[in-house]
């Protein structure tokens, strides 16, 4: 077997060697308007060995997948790691030798034929026409991906991972009094699994687009909020982002050294003391997480890792590498997206934990602000400031809920505005359907519960 060649290639390497064999598959249909205007799958694939000489890192890839083409990657990795190691003569100690994770071979179920994503979208479809024939523009989406990895180490890893996952979208669209055109999306379901798993009967998301067109109409009658630093209640949603986007990047460990927030702000306090921050590695609060690792790209056995404990910074995600510099537990950090990329460090599950405070009492402790529930987009830098869009809120007048809003934007400094935090509630919600963007897209779980902040907000 050609996994035994790969075992047998690295048996006498004296540097930490990594051979990793990835396929990655992909589906996505849509349905814009009655109309199937996507029905595309693909595949990727090949084989990539990477090397640690001195501190010096040699990498190649090939999208071949034989034993010649695997023993020709290991052999470019070994000549490029002692190329480097000769200009760059780094002399650094050897990477700490983590504990072996022996996976079987899996044996996967058979793909699911497109024809079921495309009946699927049309009949979503089909039943938003009909209910709501009057909106500006409706687009059903139906993705699903699929990881398949093979990877074998020095330090004795010997792993088949395979991470599939799978999300519906819906998108409306309706037409102001002005004529403006305004849209909200909704993940409908998904998560790590296949088609089957999750999309079994439309009726049961009926109720789901229902809400969607709701909130939609309340937007086409919504204001602008009062520019301003203004007391917000964040839906989870916002506070996966913030989680992931505002914070989690400034502690990722490449991101301090390279001088991030946070590399001064470690042992100090970050945040209100109720705040509690965690990336989960495959099980949250004794559930499984929304995409669960369980052995990373450099062959560490995936944990946990804190980040901020009562509302001190108190760890920074880490590879091997930085897991030396920072004195730290490497915990499984090190994610790669294809067979062609080298691992960097990337979240995996990233949270902010719940409260115990009700979401209405939340509400009903505000006498003028807003609640907001929904994002678009989110981007910030590695001095904690961040810029969120928001197309889905509403104001807060004497502790009740009023006019939706119009699309606006928050923004402010992490650090600073979780300092404000004053009540959390008591659930955690995760979303997973989107990408982080780190140099290589990335699958990536946030969640959170909702948050009550002070936070500036923008206006017309």
């Amino acid at each position: 077997m050609l996994q035994d060649y790969i075992a047998s290639l690295l048996d006498g390497e004296k540097n930490h060697t990594e051979i990793r064999a990835q396929t990655t598959e992909e589906v996505k249909i849509s349905v814009v308007g009655g109309n199937l205007v996507a029905n595309a799958a693909s595949e990727t694939g090949g084989v990539c060995a990477r090397v640690c000489k001195n501190g010096s890192w040699g990498f190649a890839s090939c999208a071949d997948y034989d034993k010649d083409s695997v023993r020709a990657v290991l052999n470019e990795a070994k000549d490029n790691a002692v190329f480097l190691d000769h200009r760059l003569n780094k002399g650094k100690a050897p990477l700490p030798v983590t504990a072996p994770y022996q996976e079987k071979i899996k044996t996967l179920p058979p793909p699911v034929p497109r024809k079921c994503y495309i009946d699927f979208a049309m009949e979503l479809d089909g039943y938003i026409a009909k209910t709501y024939p009057k909106l500006a523009g409706r687009r059903v989406v139906a993705m699903a991906e699929k990881f398949e990895k093979l990877l074998y180490t020095t330090c004795g890893t010997a792993t088949h991972t395979v991470a599939p996952r799978v999300y519906v979208y819906v998108f409306l669209s309706a037409e102001t009094k002005d004529g403006e055109t305004l849209e909200l999306f909704e993940v409908l379901d998904g998560g790590h699994g296949y088609f089957p798993d999750y999309f079994t009967s439309v009726e049961k998301y009926h109720g789901i687009i229902d809400q969607l067109y709701r909130e939609l109409m309340d937007k086409t009658e919504g204001i602008f909020p009062e520019a301003g630093t203004a007391d917000v209640i964040l839906a989870p949603s916002l506070s996966g982002m913030l989680a992931h986007e505002a914070v989690g990047h400034t502690v990722e460990a490449d991101m301090v050294s390279g001088g991030s927030v946070a590399g001064h702000c470690l042992g100090k306090q970050v945040a209100s003391p109720l705040v509690h921050m965690v990336d989960f590695a495959h099980t949250a609060l004794g559930q499984p997480a929304p995409l669960p690792i369980l052995v990373d790209d450099e062959g560490t056995i995936c944990e946990d890792e804190i980040l901020i404990k009562d509302g001190v910074l108190v760890g920074y995600m880490n590879n091997l590498e930085s897991s030396v510099r920072y004195e730290m537990k490497p915990r499984g950090n090190a994610r790669a997206f294809a067979f062609s990329d080298e691992p960097l460090i990337r979240m995996r599950n990233t949270a902010v934990l719940p409260g115990k405070d009700k979401l209405e009492d939340m509400i009903a402790s505000i006498d003028n602000g807003y609640y907001l529930t929904r994002t678009g987009n989110g981007q910030a830098d590695t001095t904690g400031e961040f810029m969120f869009g928001i197309n889905m809120g509403y104001e807060i007048k004497n502790g009740k809920l009023g006019r939706a809003l119009r699309d606006t934007t928050i923004s402010g400094v992490a650090f600073d505005m979780l300092k404000t935090v004053t009540m959390l509630s008591d659930e955690l919600v995760w979303e997973s359907s989107g990408y982080c963007g780190k140099k290589q897209p990335m699958p990536v779980g946030i969640g959170g519960p909702a948050v009550k902040c002070k936070v500036s907000i923008g206006g017309q």
